[in-house]
């Protein structure tokens, strides 16, 4: 049992009953909210925004506080792991996070160390700290990394791509090379998580954005295993702990990905919640799927389509209302208060 006032989001993802799906969005602490503005600003840079506990956990609440969502997210990034690993993370307007010092050679990949997130990380778990005794027992707060994949993709581009051309060629001419940073990855993904769950995460999420990019055989062999190294071992320390996992892209691989130990499955927009709850069955929680996009409209459609998706799903204790990624920049607040209005019938 949970002493949490609203545990929606606990209950559906043990699979049990309750009155609405719980309804929160990735990314919803961000540059859509003037408050979240003001904060950056503050800050003086995003990283220092993320390595201050005291900010990060009021840019946490702010969306709490203004929406009354389900559940809070920590604000960090899923990149602080590589930063810790030494490649040098910095971020550039316009063209989001970047590294100083990319990981293309099976050297450099054997002399990453693992970081110990208490000391190499300790900002993060200070900031865990810092939101759940500011949250109190009102909601659930949510805990987070990126997969290995998705982390090894970006060390290895040094920055965003589209086309991942260095880190596929390295997958493909140098299998033993990729599979040895995953593996440290998972390690470490594995270790940060535990970590946030000590610190006082209720649930904790595996973000694998770049999972999609990845060919059937290779997500088979690289991607969906190194995530079940990370789950096990979470489990293993923290059988009590809810996971989910959201693989973007991922939709034509869901019957794989249900069978990792996980408690919620993340879907996107390329496929429908009906279609999804085809694929995964009745044992797993479902979290999604509106398009961000929707949320350029106006508070009308945004509620006909939100109303679309809850109407998908005919088991109440099986969803939580999510978009199908991040909520974008400059994103109107009234629709975001319209999508909220809709689950709560209002």
């Amino acid at each position: 049992m949970t002493n949490i006032q609203n545990d929606r989001l606990l209950k559906v993802l043990k699979g049990e009953t309750v009155d609405r799906a719980p309804v929160w969005l990735m990314r919803q602490a961000g540059r859509y909210l003037p408050e979240y503005l003001a904060t950056r600003e503050k800050a003086g840079s995003f990283m220092g925004l993320c390595q201050t506990p005291e900010l990060a956990c009021e840019v946490t609440l702010q969306p709490i506080e203004r929406f009354g969502f389900d559940a809070a997210i920590l604000f960090s990034d899923i990149l602080t792991i590589p930063d810790a690993m030494g490649l040098g993370l910095y971020f550039t307007e316009g063209e989001g996070p970047q590294f100083q010092r990319p990981i293309r050679t099976l050297d450099a990949i054997q002399q990453l160390p693992i970081p110990d997130p208490e000391q190499d990380l300790r900002y993060v778990m200070d900031a865990v700290r810092l939101i759940k005794k500011s949250l109190g027992n009102k909601i659930p707060l949510i805990g987070f990394a990126g997969s290995p994949w998705t982390l090894a993709s970006y060390m290895i581009e040094g920055k965003s791509s589209r086309d991942f051309i260095n880190s596929k060629a390295l997958l493909y001419a140098q299998p033993e090379a990729v599979q040895l940073l995953l593996d440290k990855l998972s390690e470490a993904v594995s270790l940060y998580l535990r970590a946030q769950i000590t610190a006082g995460a209720d649930v904790v999420m595996i973000f694998d954005s770049w999972g999609g990019v990845l060919p059937e055989d290779a997500f088979l062999r690289f991607g969906l295993p190194s995530i079940q190294k990370v789950v096990d071992d979470v489990k293993k320390h923290a059988p009590h702990i809810p996971i989910i996992s959201f693989t973007k892209g991922g939709g034509l691989w869901l019957n794989k990905i249900k069978e990792l130990a996980i408690d919620g499955i993340g879907i996107d927009w390329t496929i429908s919640l009906a279609q999804a709850r085809e694929a995964v069955g009745n044992t797993k929680c479902l979290q999604g799927n509106l398009d961000p996009t929707i949320l350029f409209t106006n508070p009308r459609v945004v509620q006909e389509e939100v109303k679309k998706i809850l109407q998908q799903n005919t088991l109440q204790t099986s969803h939580i209302f999510n978009l199908g990624h991040g909520i974008l920049p400059r994103t109107p607040i009234e629709n975001v208060e319209a999508l909220v209005a809709a689950i709560r019938g209002e």
